[in-house]
């Protein structure tokens, strides 16, 4: 391929995407008092908001619903040519129905304004011809009108979806802000991806507990310490007192610093050389904030407490990479 050709191809890019961009720096003017009403019909919805398009348009309506969904409105789709075969069952009196149509004019979806004045259910339009039927019979309209599609033909649907999907991410963003939708709420709609096993999986989800966690007394001789981080294979042991309180721990990182240190280590007992007072968190505490501590002190295990300072777990950089936290 010579590079004539090759620049033509970045030529024409540079232009969609210098299209689209304009596109989307319109509809800050473009917004108004609709756009408040049907944020409002959305937060005052009892039921879900079921948004619906044709064609391109019903593409763009799937992602506004999955983006709605996971941002904290309920919203899901529904196809307007199965709606008028029975799929309008899937809509309520208590929901909200947002229809995608660039012209507003598409006969699947307006064929719905019947059935959905009759119901009682509000209704929210996206088009880019304000005058359009969709828009005219709707309790709020939102533009979404463009100068002209990127398509250099003017017909492809092209900036007219990338405005619609900037504006519905405008919508389900300014309704999530509204609810206050928290991080951990999030979460808990994305429990299978990396965001969601951050946001929720706790310290005390992942620590090895009960005959798995490695621990020896103070006073203990240290080659007792040394057989029981051999047992466990997590590199440190717990040393605790004689309340049961966590007074230090012994790592590999300590054996090395021992060997440098001393040439016989028959006579030595585990207090002489461990670590005081040890690194240590909760079981409540988020396993991200776990990886934080482990990087900044530059180790690979933490001991897990309860509140009066007894260790109740373990908890190993390898078990953070095999969750998926890190």
């Amino acid at each position: 391929m010579t590079d004539t050709r090759a620049s033509t191809f970045r030529t024409s890019a540079c232009r969609t995407l210098d299209l689209e961009q304009q596109a989307i720096a319109a509809l800050s003017a473009q917004l108004d008092a609709d756009f408040d009403r049907a944020c409002q019909l959305m937060l005052d919805c009892q039921g879900r908001v079921i948004v619906t398009g044709m064609g391109k348009s019903g593409h763009i309506a799937g992602k506004i619903a999955a983006t709605l969904a996971s941002t904290g409105t309920p919203a899901f789709f529904v196809h307007p040519g199965e709606a008028s075969h029975g799929d309008l069952g899937m809509i309520t009196r208590g929901d909200v129905v947002l229809a995608l149509s660039n012209s507003g004019e598409t006969s699947e979806v307006t064929a719905l304004l019947p059935l959905l004045k009759r119901m009682g259910t509000p209704l929210v339009s996206m088009t880019g011809r304000p005058g359009s039927t969709l828009a005219r019979h709707a309790e709020a309209h939102l533009n979404a009108a463009v100068a002209r599609e990127a398509c250099p033909l003017d017909l492809a649907p092209t900036s007219s979806t990338t405005a619609a999907l900037a504006l519905g991410d405008a919508l389900a963003v300014a309704l999530l802000e509204a609810r206050g939708f928290t991080a951990e709420e999030f979460a808990l709609s994305h429990p299978g991806g990396s965001l969601g096993r951050r946001l929720l999986l706790k310290v005390g989800d992942l620590m090895h507990q009960g005959s798995r966690l490695p621990r020896v007394a103070l006073g203990s001789p240290l080659r007792d310490a040394l057989l029981e981080i051999t047992r466990q294979g997590l590199g440190f042991t717990c040393v605790v007192d004689e309340q049961g309180l966590l007074a230090g721990v012994y790592t590999d990182g300590d054996l090395r610093r021992t060997l440098d240190q001393y040439a016989d280590l028959r006579p030595l007992k585990v207090d002489d050389v461990m670590t005081r007072p040890g690194k240590r968190i909760g079981a409540e505490v988020l396993a991200a904030e776990a990886v934080r501590v482990m990087e900044d002190n530059r180790i690979t295990a933490l001991a897990v407490v309860d509140d009066q300072g007894r260790p109740v777990g373990a908890l190993h950089m390898h078990d953070l990479l095999t969750s998926g936290v890190i």
